[in-house]
């Protein structure tokens, strides 16, 4: 009989908003290069981790949203030995956000459509993509153990052997153990969730020692999963169901139906389906494990100077103590101050205190309501043929820094409300205008009128930078009609 293969789903679409203004909805924290990291992203460590696993793997499944893809798309291909160890690599494209439930689903239907019944139900090990696991070894081990479970249609959450008494993650109660022949495996019912507690309760739980931190990390069939969706919540599992059956496929990405999966109700898989079920089974995960979900959590995975500072890029502190401080392009000076957070980008600069770092969300909420751009998009904008940043705007103009990658194009397209200039100041620029195709060089120029066809390339081995300057009555990111696009974009 052909042993069940495990496909590892990574839910990737998260916006970090308590680590802004590092953390952007378009360039969330699972995607950046951390220092704390040596310069790796959360993403690759979770992939990397995955691919680790003692078991017959067979294709990686990326939930993301469509600003992410291309991020996803680079992160995988720097990953050495991905396609030897998976058998195939999808990125599914969430059309909106509608949380856990709904976007696993979508990653049970893609796993039953790769296996085509062809063997018995394929397993998902369901990974957030912003979590800190060591070591590797007893995370396996425990995955190992997992898979006796959930071969046998029981759908297994890892709870992790909780270090402190913390308030910012939800507890699972262990209840009786599960009646097994291999008790090695260390299976327990489960008992209840506990959301988010306050301290006093927290630090019961701790005592009593049969509470887990709730890692949201699962491993189960696939159909086993989908069957308690539809008994539970028959309207996620119908709207995910047909969104898969109408999405749009390239290459390797699937698009879900945007209208169809909008119907689907908005909820967890904690919500949805684990506090419901009577299969659930509890597997304990005795690992060091951080999910980095705020600056605190930055501050206390970091090393500490000897006045007990954090400190990444230009920093001077002086008579401060305890604080976390980053700066990405300018001296970041500090006098007199502790137990703050201080964290300086192109555009931004956030001061709170470490003790509220939890609150860091609300202050983007307020910044979205307020129709302001930076928590969107980070001050350099990174694109599948480059990056952008924007230099300076006002009423009716805009300067952008544009970086082609070599061998990389735009795609062919025209804008209807506004003109643009362009100044090649460092390489070699193929330029479509129309029926026209001019090559410049450095210190040379081109007008591009509104409604020209007009496409940007470089032919060169190195970096190719543009001055653009767009001048119009609007200047939107979303005044574009792509007629040509190499990337395979699904609008």
């Amino acid at each position: 009989m052909q042993q069940t293969r495990i496909f590892p789903v990574i839910l990737s679409g998260g916006s970090g908003v308590r680590l802004w203004p590092f953390s952007r909805s378009n360039m969330p924290k699972q995607f950046l290069p951390l220092p704390e990291l040596n310069g790796e992203s959360l993403f690759k460590l979770t992939v990397e981790r995955s691919l680790g696993l003692n078991a017959v793997l067979g294709g990686l499944i990326v939930v993301c949203n469509k600003s992410q893809r291309f991020l996803a798309s680079v992160a995988l291909s720097e990953l050495p030995g991905l396609n030897e160890r998976c058998e195939s690599v999808q990125i599914i494209l969430e059309p909106l956000v509608r949380n856990t439930a709904p976007a696993i689903a979508l990653a049970a239907f893609s796993a039953l459509e790769q296996t085509g019944g062809k063997e018995s139900d394929p397993l998902l090990l369901v990974l957030p993509s912003d979590h800190m696991i060591s070591p590797q070894a007893e995370f396996a081990s425990a995955v190992e153990k997992a898979t006796f479970y959930a071969a046998m249609g029981n759908l297994v959450l890892f709870g992790i052997v909780p270090a402190s008494p913390a308030t910012g993650f939800g507890y699972i109660e262990r209840g009786a153990p599960m009646a097994s022949e291999k008790r090695e495996y260390d299976g327990f019912q489960v008992s209840r969730f506990v959301e988010k507690p306050a301290r006093e309760l927290a630090e019961v739980m701790l005592e009593q020692g049969c509470y887990y931190w709730n890692a949201g990390i699962f491993l189960f069939g696939a159909q086993a999963y989908l069957d308690e969706l539809r008994r539970y919540e028959p309207d996620i599992y119908a709207q995910s169901k047909l969104a898969w059956e109408l999405a749009q496929r390239k290459a390797d990405v699937v698009l879900p139906d945007y209208d169809a999966f909008a119907e689907s109700p908005k909820i967890s898989i904690d919500y949805a389906v684990m506090e419901r079920t009577d299969q659930a089974v509890l597997l304990p995960l005795n690992v060091t494990w951080s999910d980095l979900g705020s600056f605190e959590a930055f501050y206390q995975n970091a090393r500490k100077d000897e006045a007990g500072n954090v400190s990444f890029g230009d920093v001077l502190a002086m008579d401060s103590h305890n604080n976390y401080l980053a700066s990405q392009s300018r001296l970041l000076a500090v006098l007199g101050v502790n137990d703050l957070v201080v964290v300086e980008t192109p555009d931004s600069v956030l001061v709170v205190p470490r003790n509220r770092c939890q609150e860091v969300g609300g202050l983007v909420a307020d910044l979205e309501q307020a129709g302001r751009v930076e928590p969107q998009d980070p001050a350099k904008v990174p694109k599948p043929w480059g990056s952008y940043q924007i230099l300076a705007e006002g009423p009716g103009f805009k300067v952008k820094r544009i970086d082609v990658l070599p061998g990389a194009s735009l795609s062919l397209q025209m804008h209807y409300k506004r003109s643009e200039h362009w100044v090649v100041v460092h390489g070699t620029a193929v330029v479509t205008i129309n029926d026209n195709l001019l090559t410049l060089h450095k210190d040379e120029s081109v007008y591009i009128p509104n409604q020209a066809r007009h496409r940007l390339h470089n032919p060169g081995s190195g970096l190719l930078t543009v001055i653009e300057v767009q001048s119009g009555g609007y200047l939107g990111e979303d005044d574009i009609v792509r007629f040509a696009d190499d990337y395979n974009r699904l609008d």
